[in-house]
């Protein structure tokens, strides 16, 4: 259910999705404010009383009004209220139906729900920018070849190379991790992991499965 959407291009806006279940288990309500700029801003809640799926609805509704007030939203407009399918309503429907299977005790408090959109692959974001220009590993590799630890480093912190350094080893100008089954794994950089994540993805080492 939803304020039309040919309106909302005329008259840009805040917009309400709400959604409530009644079942066997429980009844949850859920809703997601969606402000002009496009955040999402979720919340559910589970009903202790009889409801119908119709009063879960009204709850529902009304809990999204309420939070439009949280939000400091200043002025609404209701022009009417339209059935929508659930494949267009589904992060609300996904709020309700999570909160009438949940038991938790009264005062249980529940951190916030988060939404990330990705606008990439997700393997882009793997490596870390390497803000001193020297690889991960760098400490590590000092410490094997000249004993001495980063300047600023606390003890906490040597303690942890020092524990490190047992998987790591130094060879021929190239650091290597050994693992538990006896392997060896070549320590990269934040260039040379890019580099290798680009081929891979391309198709330049041949496909991930056999002929």
């Amino acid at each position: 259910m939803h304020i039309d959407e040919l309106e909302h291009i005329a008259k840009p806006g805040w917009k309400l999705f709400f959604d409530g279940v009644a079942n066997m288990k429980d009844v949850g309500i859920g809703a997601v404010l969606v402000s002009e700029t496009g955040h999402h801003y979720p919340v559910m809640a589970q009903l202790r009383f009889y409801c119908t799926n119709n009063m879960a609805q009204y709850e529902a509704c009304i809990l999204g009004l309420r939070m439009d007030v949280d939000m400091g939203v200043q002025e609404v407009l209701v022009l009417e209220f339209r059935y929508i399918p659930r494949i267009h309503n589904e992060v609300a429907d996904v709020l309700a139906t999570l909160a009438s299977m949940l038991h938790h005790p009264n005062k249980a408090y529940m951190d916030p729900l988060k939404i990330q959109i990705h606008d990439q692959h997700a393997y882009y974001n793997v490596v870390e920018e390497e803000l001193d220009r020297e690889p991960w590993f760098h400490d590590i590799k000092e410490y094997i070849r000249m004993g001495v630890y980063p300047v600023q480093a606390t003890c906490d912190q040597k303690r942890t190379i020092r524990r490190l350094t047992s998987d790591f080893f130094f060879s021929g100008g190239v650091m290597y991790k050994r693992t538990p089954d006896l392997g060896l794994l070549r320590c990269i950089d934040a260039r040379q992991a890019t580099t290798i994540m680009i081929e891979v993805h391309s198709g330049v080492c041949g496909p991930h499965m056999g002929g």
